[in-house]
This record gives C-alpha cells, sequence and structure tokens, in this order.
C-alpha cells in the first residue's frame, strides 16, 4: 500500500470519527474534508495529522484536536456571508476550516513566525479569504470590526471585552474560558437585539470540557 493509499484511509477514519462523535452539519463535514490538514502539520507529525489529537507548532503553541476544530466550527452556526474574526492563527488551520464556510476571515497572531508561516500557507493552498494579522489578541481587530462571529482558540481567564464589542448584533462569539492550568470550557455567547429594540442582551452556554493554550496579552517579543 503507498503513502497515499494510506493517507486516504487515514481522512476516511477522520471523517467517521467525526461523525460518531456528533458532528452532524454536512457542511461543517465537507469543509473538513476539503481542507487537507497533513498540510497544516510539522514535518515528522504528518503521519499523525489525521488521527484525533492535538498536535505542536512552533513556538509552543498547538494545532487543535479535529474534534475540537469541528464542534467549535458547528457551533458557530457559520453562513457564507458571514464575516469572522479569529484571535489564535496557530497553523492556520481552523482559519482554513472557516473560510470554506464564511465570506471573509481575520485571524489574529500574536507571533510573527506563526503569522508569516500561516499566510504563506493559506496564499499556497488557495485560501484567499483570510487576512492573518499580527496583533494583540485581547484587543482583536477593532478597525475592521463588527463581526458576525468571534472564534478564540486559546484559553482566556473571562471574556475579553474588547471582542465582545467587536460582536455584531444577532451574532456568536465561540471561546475556552479558565485558569490556564485548570478546568476549562467553550463558553459560547449569543449577542441580540431585546425584545423593546432598544438594546441587546447576551445569552451565556457553557458547553464541553477542553485543554487549550493560554490566551497571552500583546505581541510575542521576538517570535
Amino acid at each position: 500500500m503507498t503513502e497515499k493509499d494510506m493517507r486516504e484511509i487515514g481522512r476516511m477514519e477522520f471523517l467517521l470519527t467525526l461523525r460518531r462523535r456528533g458532528i452532524g452539519d454536512q457542511a461543517v463535514l465537507r469543509a473538513m474534508e476539503e481542507v487537507p490538514r497533513a498540510d497544516f502539520v510539522e514535518p515528522g507529525f504528518i503521519e499523525t495529522a489525521y488521527a484525533d489529537q492535538a498536535l505542536p507548532i512552533p513556538c509552543g503553541q498547538t494545532i487543535s484536536q479535529p474534534y475540537v476544530v469541528a464542534y467549535m466550527t458547528e457551533q458557530l452556526a457559520l453562513r457564507s456571508h458571514h464575516r469572522v474574526l479569529e484571535i489564535g492563527t496557530g497553523s492556520g488551520y481552523q482559519a482554513a476550516v472557516l473560510s470554506r464556510l464564511a465570506r471573509e476571515v481575520v485571524s489574529v497572531e500574536r507571533y510573527r513566525t506563526l503569522a508569516a508561516q500561516a499566510r504563506e500557507r493559506l496564499a499556497a493552498l488557495g485560501y484567499n479569504n483570510v487576512e492573518v494579522v499580527v496583533g494583540d489578541g485581547f484587543a482583536g481587530c477593532p478597525a475592521r470590526a463588527p463581526f458576525d462571529r468571534i472564534i478564540v482558540t486559546a484559553a482566556a481567564e473571562e471574556v475579553p471585552q474588547a471582542l465582545l464589542d467587536q460582536l455584531a448584533d444577532d451574532g456568536i462569539m465561540l471561546l475556552p474560558v479558565g485558569p490556564h492550568n485548570g478546568p476549562q470550557r467553550i463558553i459560547k455567547l449569543t449577542k441580540s437585539i431585546t425584545g423593546t429594540g432598544t438594546g441587546t442582551e447576551l445569552k451565556r452556554e457553557e458547553l464541553i470540557s477542553v485543554r487549550f493554550v493560554p490566551l497571552l496579552p500583546g505581541r510575542a517579543q521576538e517570535l
């Protein structure tokens, strides 16, 4: 059996695992199938690219396990006209998946090395509706706000107000919240217009338990 055959079998098992774990949105499954995870992992981890596990990338960061990527994407309930803000570009994998479902993705990364690599990788693979910005994840990207959807791929100890301020009415924000060395849960925040039409209200839901690298303030000094 060739390496190509082995990789194809891995991708088929990868999709079956997502379905078995409850991912049912066909558009999300199609996006997960279309985006080649093997192109986003480090060379030494290509053989395990389609395993349902997080993998290390440079700067002490990780590429999230496929189930978590699919789950968070599904919870965003994306539509083709949506503009998305992602905090924590990493390898660019989550941004690539989002790009298959939304009109535009703006992704903020604090590490210049990761931002440059992700920008080059996304361009080479043809994900032209993703813009990678080097910046402070806590600050988001106010110049491009508001965003229909916001996804944070690093754990905050509390919800950053600056990001909430950049969420559009009827928008959804998804992020892991909890102590950096303790239990974390994905929190789903839905901003909606009040019944009187005079303001907005925020609905908060606690979803699955996760473990993410910490969301850190500022830009990285060297990397």
